[in-house]
């Protein structure tokens, strides 16, 4: 695995009047890297996130993204980097088919214009690569059978699918991913975090995942996992390190920790 480093931020902190909602918090993502960045409700991870993309400013701190600065930056001139990020509730254009979603970039991310966002893919003379790169996109998710079928036909586990699709559109070098198997269904969640973790391995693009549950994301096959409590940073390793660490077990697994680790032999 290389060792470029391609996000790294330091020292992150966002304060809303007198709440301090990120506390200082510092990590790095790797390329070729898939981190997970876990943690209760209100733990800071959306904030976080919302802060690496531009959508806030932070109170202090430094983000760097391939080298660059961009605490600075806005969302669309991050994402000329080569940085995309989904978010937790979907926004699929529900009267159009899949593949005409992945067509339109996402909206408030590449263009602050929603109709320039659907105008300009017809009018660009690489209209062809953008469809050839549409159908790769499903098929690098294991869904080209629903191409044609119409956004408000999916379910939600789908939705997220062409969503994450969506964001592979412009190749992206580093991808954000707001909970991404947040209400699927177990087997379509595995398959959503097989797929990713295929991409990952055959593209060599980093992957920021943002996951609440826990025991599911420890099972997964990311590389490393940021945890997050109340703000701040708890711990960054692997998934057995966080699995084995006493710190997380009190402030997460609690008493079902307790015992998974009492019944080992």
């Amino acid at each position: 695995m290389s060792e470029e480093t391609v996000l790294r931020v330091n020292k992150l902190k966002k304060e809303f009047g007198g709440l301090v909602a990120v506390k200082e918090v510092s990590f790095e993502v790797k390329s070729g890297e898939l981190v997970g960045l876990i943690g209760p409700n209100g733990c800071g991870k959306s904030t976080t996130f919302n802060c690496i993309s531009g959508l806030l400013k932070q109170t202090s701190g430094e983000i760097d993204a391939f080298g660059i600065d961009i605490s600075d930056m806005r969302p669309d001139q991050i994402q000329k980097l080569g940085f995309t990020r989904t978010f937790q509730h979907t926004r699929l254009w529900r009267q159009m088919t899949v593949i005409e979603n992945l067509m339109v970039p996402p909206r408030k991310q590449f263009s602050p214009n929603i109709l320039s966002s659907l105008l300009l893919p017809k009018s660009r003379p690489n209209e062809k690569i953008r469809l050839t790169n549409a159908y790769d996109a499903l098929d690098q998710l294991e869904v080209p059978h629903m191409a044609h079928n119409l956004a408000s036909e999916l379910s939600g586990g789908q939705s997220k699918l062409v969503d994450i699709g969506r964001s592979l559109m412009g190749n992206p070098k580093l991808l954000l991913l707001d909970e991404p198997v947040a209400g699927v269904a177990g087997p379509l969640a595995m398959k959503i975090f097989n797929n990713l973790r295929k991409i990952v391995d055959e593209t060599g693009i980093s992957v920021l995942i943002i996951e609440h549950n826990m025991d599911f994301i420890l099972r997964q096959g990311v590389d490393r996992i940021i945890v997050m409590n109340e703000g701040e940073i708890l711990m960054v390793g692997t998934p057995d390190e966080v699995r084995s660490n006493r710190a997380v077990i009190e402030a997460y697994l609690g008493a079902a920790g307790e015992e998974e680790g009492g019944e080992e032999e």
